[in-house]
């Protein structure tokens, strides 16, 4: 009981330190008045790494009669991210 509850409390600490985190970089970033677009690309190789991830794992679990569904986010995720960077593709940002 008690070990459950500092888990719980540990994972509700660092997620309120990651949420923090994330506000004050994003009012830093909005208080130098920098307007960024998102690096499209990022997103196309995010889906190029999510796409045979998710589609190996659906084909490995049903082979071992597990549900193939537990797969499917990470399948989804790719073709998600590869059809933002495709269709953005115009706006790749030019720095490797």
């Amino acid at each position: 009981m008690i070990g459950t509850l500092a888990v719980s409390i540990t994972i509700a600490f660092i997620l309120v330190l990651a949420g923090v985190a994330a506000l004050v970089l994003t009012w830093r970033h909005r208080r130098d008045g920098k307007p960024s677009e998102p690096n499209y690309r990022a997103f196309f190789m995010m889906g190029t790494m999510w796409f045979p991830v998710g589609l190996a794992s659906m084909i490995i679990f049903l082979f071992l009669d597990v549900s193939f569904v537990v797969g499917l986010p990470l399948l989804v995720m790719g073709v998600i991210y590869l059809s933002i960077g495709l269709a953005k593709r115009d706006k790749w940002n030019k720095r490797v």
